[in-house]
């Protein structure tokens, strides 16, 4: 096993430039980008310059009629920049490459090509066994944004998803105070002489930075716990000022609870369930018309009380508590996530023609490596393949034995 491993490292070191070579030439796509026909989803990953940038370079974009209306992108402002606009799904799905939000439903992936590339998102804990094998029949390559990595090595979909998720749950949080929505009728932060909002925000990863950052630039006075040092060490760093932070101790993080007026859960797992750190006893104790906020959710909540809401119907009330559990909620101002994605996906679009294609871009670029999940049809994952207990393929060994 080891001299196979070491097989697959020299090839990666020694005839990268060779590989390259044999397939640099440029290769014009054919990109399509179907509506999303996930529920409450209303991004979309490329606005309409950057579709012309793409054209520009020599690429054809196909967009489903309607694709970019829920973040204000509507037809005409994509076919003015070139792109082609159809209304039946199917004609999508003839391009070369996909590009989504959320991962294929089972009638898109039946609509895919073999041998299509595919870019989506890939929601570990939510990802269906036969959507996998659909995908697997049909020899698909896809890259998943939750493992998409930048030069410095940063996860940086999930990062710029994180940076948004943090600083727009302080707005929502900021509603839910108002009178407008039945809540105290407190100002977020505060005013000379009066007592500033209390907060609490459980994790201290880039949803809680931002969520701090936020909120102490409108002046609520901050709490940020988590079970890292390191974490919280870096918080303090990045945020710039002085904000209360402690290790995650049940005694001291529930008297926090109590008093605050507004609680934001933001602790992640790597793999399964978010650890639940408050019961509900705890939330029965808080302050009438207090707002809580479960980011958290899209892996079962950091809160007893918790539940699925959507943005249709956001909140419910629990021991006179506001609770709100949306777990899209980069989608509630889905513009801006949409330039924060095009940002990140267009290069990439660009970076596989210049390549020659998707091949030659695995080699030379490590985020894009770590990003794929099926190759051709292989499983190349190893945490997909631990839960679904399918074998895992060594990507480079793949591509090695497909010269």
């Amino acid at each position: 096993m080891g001299s196979l491993s070491s097989i697959a490292e020299g090839a990666l070191l020694q005839p990268q430039e060779m590989l390259y070579s044999k397939g640099s030439k440029k290769e014009n796509l054919v990109i399509g980008i179907p509506k999303e026909s996930s529920f409450q989803e209303r991004r979309i990953a490329i606005t309409p310059l950057s579709v012309g940038l793409l054209v520009e370079n020599g690429h054809q974009v196909i967009i489903e009629s309607d694709a970019g209306k829920l973040s204000n992108f509507l037809d005409h402002h994509y076919s003015e920049q070139g792109a082609q606009i159809v209304y039946d799904k199917k004609e999508v799905f003839k391009a070369d490459i996909i590009i989504k939000i959320l991962s294929p439903t089972e009638e898109e992936v039946q609509l895919m090509k073999n041998k299509q590339v595919l870019l989506s998102s890939l929601q570990p804990s939510l990802l269906d066994l036969s959507i996998l094998q659909g995908l697997m029949k049909k020899q698909i390559t896809a890259i998943s944004y939750e493992y998409l990595e930048d030069e410095d090595c940063h996860l940086s979909i999930v990062r710029a998803m994180s940076e948004i998720v943090g600083a727009t749950s302080i707005l929502i949080a900021a509603e839910y105070l108002s009178n407008v929505f039945d809540g105290k009728g407190l100002m977020l932060g505060g005013v000379t002489g009066v007592p500033p909002t209390e907060m609490v925000i459980i994790g201290a990863g880039t949803v809680g930075e931002f969520a701090a950052r936020t909120a102490i630039a409108l002046g609520a006075q901050v709490k940020v716990f988590d079970s890292s040092v390191y974490r919280l060490r870096r918080l303090q760093n990045n945020v710039g000022s002085r904000v209360f932070t402690s290790v995650i101790q049940p005694v001291v993080l529930n008297k926090a609870v109590r008093s605050s007026d507004v609680v934001i859960g933001a602790l992640r797992a790597k793999n399964g369930r978010t650890p639940c750190v408050i019961s509900e006893a705890t939330v029965s104790r808080m302050k009438p018309n207090s707002v809580l906020i479960d980011v958290s959710i899209d892996q079962g909540g950091c809160f007893e009380t918790s539940e699925v809401t959507s943005h249709d119907k956001p909140v419910f009330r629990k021991y006179d508590v506001i609770h709100y559990c949306v777990p899209n909620i980069a989608s509630r101002v889905a513009r801006t996530a949409t330039y924060a994605l095009t940002n990140i996906l267009t290069p990439i679009l660009l970076d596989i023609g210049e390549k020659g294609g998707i091949k030659n871009l695995i080699w030379c670029n490590p985020g894009i490596r770590n990003s794929i999940y099926l190759y051709q049809g292989n499983l190349t994952n190893k945490d997909i393949a631990n839960r679904f207990q399918i074998p895992a393929k060594d990507l480079e060994l793949i591509i090695i034995s497909n010269q």
